[in-house]
C-alpha cells in the first residue's frame, strides 16, 4: 500500500487515477480547487482536501495532512494543468502568469513542500505535454501552455540531478492529446484518440515502477502528432 498525492483530480486524468489507486488499496490524497467529484465517489481510500496549488497557504494544509497522518510520501503526481489557447499577440502577461502559476510554479511548490515526507524510492512524476519537447510539433494559441510545460520539463532534470543521493527519483511523462474536458475546452473540434481512463492506467503502471528504470527521463506518451 502506497501513500500517493494527485494533484488536479476534479477530473478528466487525475479524477482516473484517483480512483485508479484508491481501487488498487493505495492510500490517495487528491487534491484540486472543487472537490465535489471526488467526494461523491465517497471512496474509505480517498482523501480529498480542497487546495489550489498556485496559492501556498493552501499547500501548508497538504503538508500538515501528511504530517499528522502518513508522515510519508511514496508517490507525487503533478497533474494539475492550465492551459489558455489564444493568439501570440493577444496574450497578456497575466495570461503567462497564470498558466505559469499552475504548470511551473505550483509543481515547483508543492514539490518543496513534500520533499521532507519523500524517502528513499519515492517517485515524483509530473505530466507534462508533447507541446513542451524541443523539436516537436507546435501548435498556434499554445505560447504560454506549451513554453510552461517545457520549463517544468527541465525542473525535473535538475531535481533528479539535486536529490539523487536521497534516491528519490523524479520523472516526466510528456503526453500527447488526450481526450479530456481541458482538450475540449481549448480545441472544441478536436477528437483525441486516448482517453482519459487509458491515459491514467498508463500513468498508473508508471508510477508504480517506472522508478525503477528511470530518473531525470521525459518519456513521450503517445501514438499521434498533437
Amino acid at each position: 500500500m502506497k501513500n500517493v498525492v494527485i494533484t488536479g483530480t476534479s477530473r478528466g486524468i487525475g479524477f482516473e487515477l484517483a480512483k485508479l489507486f484508491a481501487n488498487n488499496n493505495h492510500n490517495v490524497l487528491a487534491l484540486s480547487r472543487n472537490t465535489k467529484p471526488l467526494e461523491t465517489e465517497n471512496h474509505k481510500n480517498i482523501k480529498v482536501l480542497s487546495v489550489d496549488i498556485s496559492n501556498s497557504t493552501d499547500l501548508e494544509k497538504v503538508s500538515n495532512f501528511i504530517k499528522n497522518n502518513w508522515k510519508q510520501v511514496d508517490i507525487l503526481i503533478n497533474n494539475a494543468g492550465k492551459l489558455i489557447n489564444k493568439p501570440f499577440t493577444e496574450l497578456t502577461s497575466e495570461d503567462f502568469l497564470e498558466v505559469y502559476k499552475v504548470n511551473v510554479f505550483g509543481v515547483a511548490e508543492i514539490t518543496k513542500n513534500l520533499i521532507p515526507f519523500l524517502q528513499k524510492g519515492s517517485h515524483v512524476v509530473t505530466i507534462s505535454s508533447m507541446g513542451g519537447i524541443q523539436g516537436s510539433m507546435k501548435f498556434p494559441g499554445l505560447a504560454a501552455y506549451s513554453s510552461a510545460k517545457g520549463a517544468v520539463i527541465t525542473l525535473s532534470e535538475l531535481l533528479a540531478e539535486e536529490y539523487k543521493e536521497q534516491q528519490i527519483a523524479f520523472n516526466v511523462l510528456a503526453l500527447g492529446a488526450v481526450q479530456t474536458e481541458m482538450l475540449a475546452e481549448a480545441f472544441p473540434d478536436y477528437k483525441a484518440p486516448l482517453s482519459a481512463t487509458e491515459m491514467a492506467n498508463y500513468i498508473f503502471d508508471f508510477s508504480l515502477t517506472g522508478n525503477q528504470f528511470y530518473n531525470g527521463k521525459v518519456l513521450q506518451v503517445s501514438n499521434s502528432t498533437p
